[in-house]
């Protein structure tokens, strides 16, 4: 350890770097590293970099057969420097997409999550669609390798919308994406669409079936969110049968989050199979006298039979991370595939062009013997002017100039071609050669027209396999405290405050689960609403306990209450509906000393009427009691502040009737005020009476 810095040898101080500065520069380098080399597709060809050397590999390799995939990792190490894990582990996923990749072998299950087998045992080829839409050398730009040996394509020249068919899930520094897979058929509809101008809308399908509900998809940017169900069916009497599952999941999650849920007595099941192979199929025994429907809404409510998916469409775009939704992403992509198309027509066109000139040529120079004029020359510019002068009468009517290279070439014809030469022959073969120019000089100019074509081609030849395997559907919310199986008992000290599940020596409440919340009433006048525990403080003297639910939220709460120690009495009637948990509400002013003198809760159609009983003085003139209706009142909210009963002090408040069909529910308290006497004693308890 240094302890004085005066100790440092400075002699070479101005070349030193501090370590912050380094991990500042260092870092930035590495996270744009991994974002732009690694986690996040290029908004151009839909690939990763690892996938494009793949596949630019297997093109290298392609000549029609199986390559075994160790082979293809071996060769696609010239041109990423990374490990063959890596590599391999990508190939897999590629070949699972069953677009690009024909498989032969284990390469996994996508259903059940194993593994693929390893890859010297496993073989692979390009498929005829990657052929046919993912390579052209002439459009394709080039760059060198990571270590300069090999040239490697920058972006592949894919002519299809292939990020949004495959679907892409990376984590970078920083920030993520995930594209979720559509349908290949629905793509090309859509990019033909939007080639002529019309509207059209993209949703996600996905290998493993199930359901969706795609109503908040928010078109794959940040903020979306889909929820995905599995296929769940009536098997049998007492049996559920999960045919297809959520995109994400697994056999082997689905069963583990099955069982969680049955140990933590969400849903009761007897067992579960998985019989999986090449289809989903998962078994869930339940108990003899089980609610079938109530068990499949239990999976959906508790398991991965129903799972939620947030998308969020990030992409490279220009060697920059960007976020555009999918359907901009299939513009940019149908737009991409139009100009590759172009670019291909132009190649097309040039070649032929030069093909024809090159025809034309020869022609010319056998059948007008021209070489015959050069038999006597000596050097060999004499032989390139002599051939050149017996072309030029001819040079009208041909495409484009004579150059010296044009020159050189007729020079190598060979006397077998020139003894052999046919002029009808010669003629048919540039009359065709015409008129593929002006086949492909008619495409130029309808490129649009061409492009849809292309799109149209492709569904044709390989979208008869590419239905729809996801279902779109709106889900009903469900409840999960309605489904939820009631598998403890709610407990209540009303003395103490304390309600909870653990306190199972004091006063019964109702049968519960964990997830229900309960609603709480104190005599000073708080009102609280908390969730399902095992031990939980709301405040002395409680009047009212019950379960939060939609029921409860239906009943009317009948109130009477002083203002403070000696003041007003109020009376209200209300209902409770949307609350935050765990917060306080004072049904009163909240004046010091204020208590509730009655209280009771209702159907909303009945109504108590109860008889007020005041303090006897000597001053007071008019009767010392009265009866109330709650009838008469008006069901306003929790917060307000009621009509006034009396300005007198009030001995207590009784129950007398009920307007209309009673409840046993009901719960109706009487709360007998103290007289005076107990009050100048310094007492402060209160007397209750309860009445049901």
């Amino acid at each position: 350890m240094i302890e004085n810095d005066e100790n440092i040898n400075l002699e070479h101080s101005d070349s030193l770097t501090k370590v912050g500065g380094m991990y500042k520069e260092w870092f930035l380098d590495y996270a744009s590293y991994v974002i732009l080399e690694r986690a996040v597709p290029d908004l151009m060809d839909g690939l990763k970099p690892v996938q494009r050397r793949i596949l630019h590999s297997m093109f290298d390799l392609e000549d029609g057969r199986y390559n075994k995939v160790a082979n293809v990792v071996g060769h696609t190490m010239q041109y990423h420097p990374h490990g063959d894990a890596s590599i391999s582990d990508a190939m897999v996923q590629v070949g699972q997409k069953e677009l690009l990749i024909d498989m032969q072998g284990n390469w996994g299950n996508i259903y059940t999550g194993d593994k693929a087998a390893a890859s010297r045992y496993i073989e692979a080829r390009l498929s005829k669609f990657a052929l046919e839409v993912v390579f052209n050398p002439k459009t394709t730009d080039w760059q060198l390798s990571y270590d300069g040996r090999k040239k490697e394509p920058i972006h592949l020249p894919v002519k299809f919308p292939l990020l949004l068919a495959q679907g892409a899930e990376g984590i970078a520094v920083g920030l993520s994406t995930k594209i979720l897979p559509h349908n290949f058929n629905e793509l090309i509809n859509g990019s033909i669409n939007y080639l002529k101008g019309r509207s059209f809308k993209l949703f996600p399908d996905f290998q493993t079936g199930g359901s969706i509900d795609i109503k908040n998809y928010n078109d794959g940017n940040r903020g979306g969110r889909v929820k995905v169900r599995a296929l769940v069916e009536k098997y049998d009497k007492n049996i559920i049968i999960i045919k297809e599952i959520p995109y994400g999941t697994t056999t082997a999650s689905l069963i583990e989050s099955v069982i969680k849920a049955s140990e933590k007595g969400k849903i009761k099941i007897k067992k579960i199979e998985d019989n999986t192979s090449s289809d989903v199929e998962v078994l869930v025994y339940l108990p003899s006298g089980s609610s079938m429907q109530k068990s499949i809404d239990s999976l959906y409510a508790f398991t991965q039979c129903e799972v939620s998916i947030s998308p969020l469409c990030c992409i490279i775009s220009d060697n920059k991370p960007q976020f555009i939704g999918v359907r901009d992403i299939l513009k940019i992509s149908t737009d991409n595939t139009k100009g590759l198309l172009k670019k291909e027509l132009e190649i097309q066109l040039n070649e032929l062009e030069s093909q024809w000139h090159t025809i034309s040529l020869e022609r010319i120079f056998i059948e007008n013997r021209i070489y015959r004029n050069i038999e006597e020359k000596i050097t060999w510019d004499d032989v390139l002017s002599t051939i050149d002068n017996g072309l030029e009468p001819f040079k009208k009517n041909l495409k484009r100039n004579v150059t010296v290279d044009d020159i050189k070439k007729l020079t190598e014809i060979p006397i077998r071609k020139i003894s052999k030469f046919d002029l009808n022959k010669v003629k048919e073969k540039l009359t065709n050669i015409e008129v593929n120019i002006e086949e492909v000089k008619n495409n130029l100019n309808h490129i649009v027209d061409y492009t849809i074509q292309y799109f149209t081609h492709l569904k044709k030849h390989y979208g008869k396999e590419k239905k729809r395997k996801t279902i779109i559907e709106e889900f009903d919310d469900l409840d999960k405290k309605k489904i939820s199986i009631k598998n403890q008992k709610l407990y209540v000290n009303k003395e103490e405050g304390f309600i909870g599940t653990a306190l199972k020596k004091n006063d019964f409440v109702s049968d519960c689960s964990d997830l229900d919340d309960v609603i709480v009433f104190t005599k000073d006048g708080i009102m609280k609403v908390v969730k399902v525990d095992s031990k939980v403080f709301i405040g002395k003297d409680i009047l009212h306990v019950s379960l939060f639910n939609s029921e409860s939220k239906q009943k009317i709460y009948n109130l009477i209450y002083t203002d403070g120690k000696k003041g007003t009495s109020f009376i209200k009637r209300f209902k409770v509906s949307g609350v935050i948990r765990d917060k306080d509400y004072n049904l009163t002013q909240g004046k010091e000393l204020s208590k509730i003198l009655y209280f009771s809760v209702n159907n909303i159609n009945e109504a108590d009427v109860v008889t007020v009983y005041l303090r006897k003085k000597p001053s007071l003139r008019k009767k010392d009691k009265f009866e109330q209706d709650f009838g008469d009142l008006i069901i306003k909210g929790r917060d307000s502040k009621g009509n006034i009963v009396t300005k007198d002090s009030i001995r207590k408040v009784s129950y007398k009737s009920r307007d209309s069909i009673s409840k046993k529910d009901n719960e109706v308290k009487n709360i007998e005020v103290k007289d005076e006497q107990q009050v100048s004693n310094g007492s402060d308890e209160t007397q209750t009476s309860l009445k049901f």
